[in-house]
């Protein structure tokens, strides 16, 4: 037994304590009183007592003396040794003579000498379960009987269920009330009679049962069989959890025992979803209020809030009884009146029109369209697929379901439920819709996303486009934008030439067809080098109204955001949106922000965290088998330990991507592949091998069209040519990338052409430019390992041209960053420069640096006008953290308010600076 320490502690004590006495155990029905008492029985057989038993029975509480007669049945053998009186009035009750009924003291009296007379010997335990069923005359006798036990040997324990009224209710015996389990108990409970099981349905169980044992022990069977793999979002008004014949019978006498009228009240009030006990939810909106149900608060149905002075349901088993004992008749009516209630909120009239309705009803089928909508941008996209999917059940045309259904696969595959966007291909394609558009995007994702399988999927997909487009479509259509969207995330997964440009001839002859979103992926998603001109500002024009964009618009656009590098302004969003999407939302749209958050942490120098991030996406991607993503993900993880000198675990994460993405041509990861093979041969100072990585992506001099890794790799390719001699091919990569337009397309283009230009140019002067252009551009420092490598590089370079003491500043930070980073190699090679510089290898960068990075970034912020908060947006912080640097900061420059910085910061030695 668990969880019911107190309780068998007072009934130990109880069955222990000398003399007789009476005991009543009030809780509600499967609260565990029956357990208790067989408890008490087990103390008392155990103390050598002679234990009997009854139990109230309904079907008996009209019959006078039945439950007496079940108590003393076992003990008329004793009749024969009491007076000539006291036999007398036992025949009389129990039957076997005719004559005027005693009074209760005369039967009373009578019962306390048997009970006298069978203890006599042997210690009495009366044990009663269910005493609210006792008939009247005996609940009177019982009552008269236990407050008159002291001196004797007879002990009387009763059971009695809440809120059913009883003759007990006036007795005046002792009580110890059985109350609900703790959340804690409950918990305990349920792991260690049901191990396993899945986290919603443990919580729908904990919910439902409110600490009730019975409950806890009975529903999970139910709870898996009527509602695996569902949200209770889905559900379209409260259906109420499946319950036993057990659990009905707790109230369902009771509820059947209403008037009518205050029967269909509580059924609109449970399908509605009114809470239940004094905690009832406030604050998810206006809930349908139930009237003149007084009778229920009566028969221990209801109860009235004291907060708001409704009435809720007296438990949550009370709400599903409810709605389980309604006809599907009185369900739908209840249901229809709901709607007409909530008629000016979408999202709660679409789910009683749902529920409502039987036959096809375009109007009913359209609010649940537009329903599915709301719940997609506000991040139900479960939801959205089980309102989408009813939808094109009450569609009256097969055009319209098999365009809903389509819609309602999209959803579903975008929020990872792949399994379940098939079959709902498969139910469109078997209306005789075969290759409709709608269904060829539902499918064309699944394939594509499930396995990478990028050459059917692009075949498929750019064919319905085609046909679309031969079939004269004038304007700008959903199923027609899917499709194109689809094909470029296809394409950029590809990182095909031919296919690419195909797509943007097919692309450009839709015209105005085409979305402006669309053009921005077009755009940015393929070839930023050619096409990129611009890019940054039509994101941040589409980001301005986020209101208006879907979760996939939100991933897509910050996937273009990344091209350019300009993720950083959007990563809050990001971070805000992706654990709603997670939980009941966009799952695979929340896979790919996990990755740009990913990667926007490792581009800030937040490691620690972007390494937390990729575990949690690959546990995410792995659970759900979205294979694509998967791999992608230890990509990314294989990249960030290449990044840190762990050069094992990137080679091993990189052969088992490329293993699996080269041979389905899938560009895009070959070529982080390779990106993780140049920088993990950098981090050991193999040149050579890094230099034949490097041009695996793009050879010098050039940027492979659609190779999306080309331009990002500029600093390695050049780097490891000039280390392995090839000056020239260094020379000339640096400058196409200057040609090219590089520095105008991104901040992280702009510092690392200037880089590279620094590195190659044989004039110091020139040089020296170029390496201001890099560590002066004002979003340098949000990239701060491209950043240290070049001053890194800048620090060898005077080191040989200006002497150590030159040399000294660009090489302390670019050390401090290393640190800070974790690359450990890189760190290393700084120290190794240092020591050539004459600085001793014991000392540190410490009192080189007087502000750390992060103070040194947040100090500029504030002298720049910025607020704590505005920072704190900024650099992913608090304002209270930012408040707490800046504390710190202020002693350390030696002034005592926020209006001093710039001069402060202005005086401070150039190495100093970030």
């Amino acid at each position: 037994m668990v969880g019911r320490e107190r309780e068998r502690e007072a009934l130990s004590a109880f069955v222990a304590a000398a003399g007789g006495r009476a005991l009543v155990l009030r809780g509600d029905a499967g609260v565990g009183k029956s357990a208790l008492l067989d408890h008490v029985v087990a103390r008392a057989a155990a103390e050598s007592h002679r234990v009997i038993r009854a139990a109230g029975v309904e079907a008996e509480s009209e019959l006078p003396f039945a439950g007496l007669h079940q108590f003393l049945y076992p003990l008329l053998s004793h009749l024969d040794r009491l007076d000539e009186a006291h036999r007398g009035v036992f025949d009389v009750v129990f039957g076997r003579a005719a004559d005027t009924p005693p009074s209760v003291m005369t039967l009373g009296i009578a019962v306390l000498d048997l009970l006298s007379l069978a203890a006599s010997q042997q210690p009495l335990l009366l044990v009663l379960d269910d005493g609210q069923w006792l008939d009247a005359a005996s609940i009177e006798v019982c009552g008269f009987v236990g407050r008159r036990l002291t001196g004797s040997s007879v002990k009387l324990v009763v059971g009695l269920r809440s809120g059913v009224p009883s003759g007990f209710d006036t007795a005046a015996l002792a009580e110890l009330p059985v109350t609900p389990l703790s959340e804690k108990t409950a918990e305990q409970l349920l792991d260690l009679r049901h191990p396993g099981l899945d986290p919603r349905i443990r919580r729908l169980v904990l919910d439902e049962a409110q600490g009730n044992p019975l409950a806890l022990l009975e529903l999970p069977p139910h709870a898996r069989g009527g509602r695996a793999g569902r949200n209770a979002e889905e559900l379209f008004g409260y259906t109420g959890v499946p319950l036993p014949l057990r659990l009905q019978q707790v109230y369902g006498a009771r509820i059947e025992s209403l008037g009518e009228p205050v029967r269909a009240e509580l059924l609109r009030g449970a399908l509605d979803g009114v809470g239940s006990g004094t905690a009832a939810d406030h604050t998810r909106g206006t809930r349908y209020r139930m009237r003149d149900a007084d009778e229920a608060v009566a028969c221990g149905l209801l109860d009235i809030d004291p907060l708001g002075g409704d009435f809720v349901f007296r438990h949550p088993l009370v709400r599903s009884t409810v709605v389980q004992t309604a006809t599907p008749n009185e369900r739908r009516a209840a249901h229809a009146a709901l709607a007409q209630l909530h008629r000016d909120d979408i999202e709660r009239r679409a789910s009683h029109l749902a529920a409502s309705t039987v036959d096809p009803d375009e109007q009913v089928a359209a609010v649940l369209e537009a329903a599915a909508d709301s719940a997609t941008r506000r991040g139900g996209a479960v939801t959205a697929v089980a309102w989408l999917t009813r939808a094109a059940e009450l569609s009256e045309t097969r055009e319209e379901r098999s365009r809903r259904l389509g819609s309602a696969a999209y959803v579903a595959g975008h929020s990872g439920r792949l399994d379940h966007a098939r079959q709902l291909v498969l139910s469109d394609t078997g209306s005789g819709t075969d290759d409709s558009p709608s269904s060829v995007v539902a499918s064309g994702y699944v394939a594509f996303f499930e396995d990478g399988d990028v050459r059917s999927s692009q075949r498929q997909v750019f064919a319905a486009i085609e046909s679309m487009r031969d079939s004269g479509v004038q304007e700008s259509d959903e199923v027609l934008t899917r499709l194109v969207d689809l094909l470029l995330a296809i394409n950029q997964y590809a990182g095909d030439e031919d296919a690419w440009e195909r797509s943007h001839e097919l692309l450009d002859s839709l015209g105005d067809l085409v979305p402006s979103h669309s053009r921005v992926y077009q755009d940015a998603w393929g070839d930023v080098v050619r096409r990129g001109a611009g890019v940054a500002e039509r994101v941040d024009r589409a980001f301005a109204t986020p209101a208006d964009l879907e979760p996939w618009d939100v991933t897509r656009l910050a996937v273009a955001a990344y091209h350019v590098d300009t993720l950083s302004r959007y990563r809050p969003q990001l971070q805000r949106t992706v654990d709603r999407e997670v939980e009941t939302g966009a799952l695979a749209d929340a896979m790919t922000m996990l990755h740009l958050i990913m990667l926007d942490q490792i581009a800030v120098g937040e490691w620690d965290d972007a390494e937390d991030t990729g575990r949690r996406c690959l546990h995410l991607t792995t659970t759900h088998r979205h294979t694509l993503f998967v791999r992608h993900t230890q990509a990314y993880l294989g990249l960030l330990a290449a990044l840190r000198g762990q050069v094992d675990q990137a080679r091993e994460l990189q052969a088992t991507v490329d293993t699996w993405a080269r041979p389905r041509g899938i560009g895009f990861l070959t070529q982080i592949t390779d990106t993780i093979g140049t920088t993990a041969a950098l981090a050991e100072g193999d040149y050579e091998a890094a230099y034949l990585h490097a041009i695996g992506i793009t050879p010098p001099g050039t940027f492979t069209p659609y190779a999306h890794q080309a331009p990002r790799t500029l600093l390695d390719l050049t780097e490891a040519a000039l280390h392995t001699g090839r000056t020239e091919q260094a020379h000339q990569h640096a400058r196409a990338a200057h040609a090219a337009g590089l520095p105008e397309l991104s901040p992280r283009l702009h510092l690392i052409t200037h880089g590279a230009l620094a590195l190659t140019t044989p004039d110091p002067t020139d040089a020296h430019s170029h390496y201001q252009h890099a560590e002066n551009h004002p979003a340098a420092t949000t990239f701060p390992f491209e950043l240290a490598r070049i001053r890194l590089a800048h620090g060898t370079r005077q080191r040989h041209t200006h002497g150590p003491k030159a040399a000294r500043q660009p090489l302390t930070r670019a050390l401090a960053t290393f640190e800070r980073l974790g690359a450990a190699t890189w760190a290393e090679r700084a120290r190794a420069e240092l020591r050539a510089t004459g600085l001793p290898t014991g000392t540190t960068t410490t009192h080189l640096t007087t502000l750390t990075w992060q103070e040194r970034r947040i100090a500029d912020l504030a002298a720049g006008g910025l607020t704590n908060k505005e920072i704190g947006e900024r650099m992913h912080l608090s304002p209270r953290t930012v408040s707490s640097h800046l504390y710190r900061v202020f002693p350390k420059l030696g002034i005592t308010s926020r209006a001093a910085l710039r001069d402060a910061l202005a005086k401070m030695p150039g190495d100093q600076k970030v």
